[in-house]
């Protein structure tokens, strides 16, 4: 895809990856924003962190600073966000329990086999459109689900379809990535 990802060795303090620090920084403000019942100002805070996950990629391709590091903290911040508002929206009461379920056993799978890889010695899968996608979908049903639309939680449904389908995307991409790898090692 023509971006360069560095790897050992490298230097890992960067702009992008303070910008993805920043995002886990936001993580336990939106809480405490949402658990005072400002639940206008909690979505901001989410929006705030999605300009901030758009602004480390877009810097990191630009200026050459794709890091591994990068590559799997990018979508790890991603997914805890996305877990601190999926749990906040099932406590409050304002989805139901099996779609958290759904979001939750999908995002957490995704960073627990991401972590296992990784620390594996395994190649992950940047982000790509797809997931990126897929991540603007969230947001919208997250902004749905804040202000209330009547189709919120019906739009909700059709946005986890297609988190589990980018999910198998990813694998396969994994797999393929893997593979490749494995076959370029000299035995």
């Amino acid at each position: 895809m023509g971006v360069e990802v560095h790897t050992g060795g490298e230097k890992w303090v960067n702009l992008p990856n303070l910008l993805t620090l920043c995002r886990f920084v936001l993580i336990p403000i939106y809480v405490v924003v949402f658990s005072l019942s400002h639940t206008k100002t909690a979505f901001l805070i989410v929006v705030l962190a999605g300009l901030t996950d758009i602004l480390d990629g877009y810097l990191a391709r630009k200026r050459g600073q794709v890091t591994q590091v990068g590559v799997m903290l990018d979508p790890l911040a991603d997914k805890c966000m996305m877990l601190a508002v999926i749990i906040s929206l099932l406590v409050s009461g304002m989805i139901p329990w099996a779609a958290a379920v759904a979001m939750f056993i999908r995002d957490a799978g995704m960073i627990i086999g991401s972590a296992f890889f990784h620390f594996r010695g395994k190649r992950t899968v940047p982000a790509n459109s797809l997931g990126k996608l897929t991540t603007v979908l969230y947001y919208f049903a997250f902004l749905f689900i804040f202000f209330d639309f009547s189709f919120a939680t019906a739009y909700l449904w059709f946005v986890i379809a297609v988190s589990f389908i980018t999910s198998v995307i990813y694998i396969i991409l994994f797999l393929s990535i893997n593979r490749e790898a494995d076959k370029a090692e000299p035995r």
